[in-house]
């Protein structure tokens, strides 16, 4: 995509182009290109509604019925945050005073956009000229250009002087070939400058990589990580006046928001295995509130370098899966397969920390026949390689 390429999806022609991409969106992409050039799509045109009208498909997971209407980049797309995500963080901005906020590194606008849907008004900053121009028709789309403006260029050169918060989301893939950066001091805006922003303007947020070393977190900032659905997300980091908490671990299930905080330096009891097993939702595990959780659930780890879990009575909560143990055994593939033989299990999910073990290969190796199902818990208790059989609980 070029800026040629958007400037003519954007006139009637492309936009005739873009809904005749989504009536074929999710079929044959050859058969959809050809359908498109017989019905006089120019072919260039044709590529590049079809290339919206895929992202946008992929998008609506993202971003609800919004995203029909969006112009996307691929990787624009993967490093934009889910809109439940970006609404409830906006939320947070205007709750805390902000009125005017820089977007630095606004991307294709997910933020921005909800930021302005909560009244504040948002100067964005975008380095890549599509990206730039594609945000600003975003906002057009949304009826918040009003609201949302955006200027290409130099995020690091923008006077934050102008603004009373700030959002920065950091580059984080190499421009050209896409890859993930996992190391923060090679984002774009470099990891010195986002940092110090918090220096800047004392209602500073940035989102980050949920693998973010602890070490790099700021001093007094809030680090908070983010689960929709069972999947980690993202990461951000709450700096000066809007840090509440040391960490936060903030799920999203089934449109309902639930949130665990504590110091992520407190250190859970440990006991041997009990009957009921808990695996902590990975943005628990990730915010280092393993042991908050065990408060809540009466719970105990069986090693203190093991994410699990162990009570002697269920006990609802949104933070972690639970699981009845029915057996506990030092792990033997030919013990193991000889139990499952004998309670004719035919299907197993296969849970794995602290285990070298490939679930792919153990199912393989396990030569599974029958008509009942069973979970597999592959651990670690007191070093030892061990194995749990159990089943879900409601």
């Amino acid at each position: 995509m070029d800026l040629d390429q958007l400037a003519a999806l954007r006139t009637p022609e492309g936009s005739a182009a873009l809904a005749a991409a989504a009536a074929l969106a999710g079929g044959d992409p050859l058969a959809a290109a050809s359908a498109l050039r017989a019905a006089g799509v120019p072919p260039t045109l044709a590529a590049a509604a079809l290339t919206q009208a895929e992202l946008r498909h992929r998008a609506v997971g993202k971003f609800g019925s919004a995203a029909s209407g969006m112009f996307l980049t691929r990787a624009g797309l993967e490093q934009a945050t889910r809109r439940v995500v970006a609404d409830r963080r906006a939320a947070r901005l205007a709750a805390a005073g902000v009125h005017t906020l820089a977007d630095l590194g606004c991307g294709l606008g997910a933020d921005a956009l909800a930021a302005a849907r909560a009244g504040i008004r948002v100067y964005g900053v975008e380095a890549d000229p599509v990206t730039a121009a594609m945000a600003a028709a975003n906002a057009e789309a949304a009826g918040l250009a009003g609201l949302f403006t955006v200027e290409c260029g130099d995020a690091t050169a923008f006077d934050v002087s102008r603004v009373d918060g700030v959002f920065c989301d950091p580059a984080r893939r190499t421009t050209g070939t896409g890859r993930r950066i996992f190391d923060p001091r090679a984002y774009s805006p470099p990891w010195d400058f986002v940092t110090g922003l918090a220096e800047r303007v004392p209602r500073t947020v940035v989102k980050v990589a949920p693998g973010l070393d602890h070490t790099l977190i700021p001093p007094g900032a809030e680090a908070e990580w983010v689960g929709v659905d069972g999947d980690l997300v993202e990461a951000a980091l709450w700096c000066g006046e809007l840090a509440e908490v040391p960490r936060r671990a903030s799920l999203y299930r089934a449109g309902h928001r639930h949130q665990l905080t504590g110091s992520g330096a407190t250190e859970a009891p440990v006991g041997p295995p009990r009957r009921y097993l808990y695996d902590p939702d990975p943005a628990v595990v990730r915010a280092h509130l393993v042991a908050e959780l065990a408060g809540e659930l009466d719970a105990t780890l069986a090693d203190p370098s093991i994410a699990y879990l162990y009570a002697d009575h269920p006990t609802r909560t949104p933070y972690a899966r639970c699981l009845e143990i029915t057996d506990v055994l030092p792990f033997s593939l030919k013990r193991l397969r000889a139990l499952l033989r004998d309670r004719r299990v035919g299907r197993v999910e296969i849970l794995k920390r602290g285990s070298a073990l490939t679930p792919e290969q153990l199912r393989r190796d396990l030569r599974l026949a029958g008509d009942q199902a069973a979970s597999l818990v592959l651990t670690r208790i007191a070093g030892a390689p061990t194995v749990l059989v159990g089943r879900p609980v409601d």
